[in-house]
């Protein structure tokens, strides 16, 4: 395991979280993996980190967007343009090799299925080539940074509250033992559920989410009219007293009834949105948070440097809500 290198010393942890899970859609979309020393991927989630703090963060061109030409104030959208033809250019250098190497009798991933269905048109119509990679972009840069946000947060909590962190791997030790956790454990481990869930609560990757009406609808005493953009606050739903009692207090048991048995689904808990247009890749990050963050706490113990203060929970608003770069010792088990 890579951070079994750095042999308890302290470090960022931040590229380490974003390589598997990027590996993870990497291999669905374009059917290949990274290794983590591979300096074309470490531009790449470079790219995805500053795309994820620099295209929704707020700032005065939202509101005057004629000011995006400005020099200097506009070097936000510069940075986020620039970070988005990184990651555009990748993906069509993968669409154009998928096209050269494409076995039409055995498609291997994403990109090969769409190059397949755009030659047919069978199935999906009015699908093109631009917007299959559209598609392969959104999968790719939706699918890394908030789950790997997600699991940054899940151990920074770890480190703030060692009680929680060891009762969270003294029920993988005697549910998983000495094996690797699996998919088949995760109904047998409801503390561990109840912290990621407890953490996708009070640190939502993607605080803000956009629908839009596709005709004039009523909402309580509101009419909303038809092509109107509306942005669920799931920021201010999971941090609301009236559901979340003491709502910045990081606690795992909100999400355990009397029985111990995990609450999935509470009321005024909607990480991954809700409706018909909810995350269409919420089982995938579900799974993934559960097996990485499930492995790394049974391998490691982790904690804050010697003479260093507790990393901050104030995180950076962005297209997504991350932490700030903090640094961690991982201790092997």
């Amino acid at each position: 395991m890579e951070i079994a290198e750095y042999d308890g010393e302290p470090f960022d942890i931040a590229h380490d979280a974003t390589v598997p899970v990027a590996n993870v859609i990497c291999s669905m979309v374009m059917g290949k993996r990274y290794d983590y020393q591979d300096e074309r991927f470490r531009e790449l989630t470079e790219a995805l980190n500053t795309l994820a703090a620099e295209a929704g963060a707020g700032q005065i061109i939202n509101v005057f967007p004629l000011l995006r030409f400005v020099p200097v104030v506009n070097a936000a959208i510069v940075n986020a343009l620039q970070a988005f033809s990184k990651v555009q250019n990748v993906i069509k250098e993968e669409i154009s090799r998928h096209r050269e190497n494409l076995d039409r009798e055995n498609p291997r991933d994403f990109i090969d299925f769409c190059l397949l269905e755009v030659e047919k048109q069978e199935k999906v119509e009015g699908l093109t080539g631009d917007i299959m990679t559209h598609m392969a972009e959104n999968l790719f840069m939706a699918g890394t940074e908030t789950t790997s946000s997600t699991l940054r947060w899940s151990l920074l909590y770890m480190v703030l509250h060692p009680t929680i962190q060891r009762k969270v791997q003294q029920e993988l030790d005697a549910v998983v033992g000495e094996s690797l956790p699996a998919l088949s454990h995760r109904s047998q481990l409801p503390y561990v559920n109840a912290c990621l869930l407890e953490v996708m609560r009070i640190r939502t990757a993607a605080p803000f989410t956009g629908h839009a009406t596709t005709e004039t609808v009523k909402l309580g005493q509101y009419d909303i009219p038809k092509g109107t953009q509306v942005l669920l606050n799931l920021y201010a739903m999971h941090m609301d007293p009236a559901h979340w009692p003491d709502p910045d207090r990081f606690d795992p048991e909100r999400f355990l009834d009397a029985e111990g048995n995990v609450i999935n689904k509470p009321e005024s808990f909607m990480p991954f949105s809700g409706g018909r247009r909810v995350c269409p890749g919420e089982q995938l990050a579900r799974m993934e948070l559960f097996l990485f963050f499930s492995t790394l706490l049974q391998s490691f113990s982790f904690r804050t440097p010697d003479g260093a203060p507790p990393p901050t929970t104030d995180g950076v608003f962005g297209a997504n809500f991350t932490p700030r770069p903090f640094q961690l010792c991982a201790i092997l088990r």
